[in-house]
């Protein structure tokens, strides 16, 4: 029996079979990718993260909203940026 998660790799398989083609140097560099951006999500979390503790401490709600807004848009943006150089390497193989 397959897990759910298999059953889906297989139906995005079949929507777009050049997502399974990838190189072992393309793999590579996708995962670079991937701990590069994850480095830099994390060091952004602890810098931030800190900032809120500080102002949790201090009573200082209102900058403790405007440091989570901060910290998921910062976030959000890494994440896209590190989409759009994956994106940009699968292409490559097209």
């Amino acid at each position: 029996m397959k897990s759910a998660y298999e059953l889906a790799m297989e139906r995005l398989e079949k929507e777009d079979p050049s997502s399974g083609s990838l190189s072992s140097e393309q793999k590579e560099r996708l995962d670079e990718i991937n701990q590069r951006f994850r480095a830099k999500i994390a060091e952004r979390e602890v810098f931030l993260q800190g900032k809120i503790a500080v102002a949790q401490a201090s009573g200082q709600l209102n900058e403790v909203e405007e440091l989570e807004r901060e910290l998921r848009d910062e976030k959000r943006m890494l994440e896209e940026e590190c989409e759009g150089k994956k994106e940009q390497v699968r292409q490559e193989s097209l």
